[in-house]
């Protein structure tokens, strides 16, 4: 009966002990499980769900994309969300998250994940260059002839044609003209040489005329 009650006694302890391992377990471990901190990277943005932190005091979380900040500082109590754009980028980008628990060290995060390129972002590689054209011989502008006229005016001409030449002037001091016509004395001499055959003509017709009735 003794040793009976003796092993009752040593398994009653043993089970004590455990539960309260288990319970303690428990305890400390319920803190760390309260913390969530999830967050995700694709190709194009970074989505936080930061939940269950400490309400009391300020807790912070900072997001940076290849040392750059994508998300300054920022602090929050109990929970926290946001997506984030991530700038166009032809090669993968490097995205780490710091996240600082107001209830201890042992809670906060440190992570790094990594952004991969879009499939409809082309590569450096992969972006065709432009072609320099080449412009062939017939295309290009002609050379003017030597030989060709030239379809410009000369200026002299236009000059000489444009400005009137002036007569030149005399130096024997004549007056000028009256506008009397050089041919005046050879009209006058013609009207003289008319009047008198006309009078000769009348002569003779009276002439004839007396020598008829004598």
């Amino acid at each position: 009966m003794t040793e009976n009650k003796k092993t009752w006694r040593t398994s009653g302890a043993l089970i004590a002990a455990a539960t309260a391992g288990a319970f303690g377990v428990g305890l400390f471990a319920a803190p760390a499980q309260a913390h969530t901190p999830v967050w995700e990277v694709t190709c194009s943005q970074v989505t936080l769900d930061l939940t269950r932190y400490g309400t009391k005091a300020d807790n912070t979380v900072n997001v940076t994309v290849d040392g750059k900040d994508l998300l300054p500082t920022e602090s929050f109590k109990g929970e926290f969300h946001k997506k984030l754009e991530l700038p166009e980028h032809s090669k993968e980008l490097t995205v780490r998250l710091v996240v600082k628990a107001s209830d201890g060290d042992q809670y906060s995060r440190d992570e790094t994940k990594t952004a991969p390129v879009c499939a409809d972002t082309p590569k450096p590689s992969d972006t065709p260059k432009p072609t320099p054209t080449e412009s062939s011989p017939a295309e290009s502008s002609p050379a003017p002839s030597a030989s060709a006229p030239s379809t410009e005016p000369s200026t002299a001409t236009s000059s000489a044609a444009a400005v009137p030449s002036a007569k030149p002037s005399t130096g024997s001091g004549d007056l000028a003209e009256t506008g009397s016509s050089s041919a005046t004395p050879i009209i006058a001499g013609a009207a003289a040489v008319v009047i008198v055959a006309g009078g000769g003509l009348v002569w003779a017709t009276r002439k004839r005329r007396g020598s008829a009735r004598g």
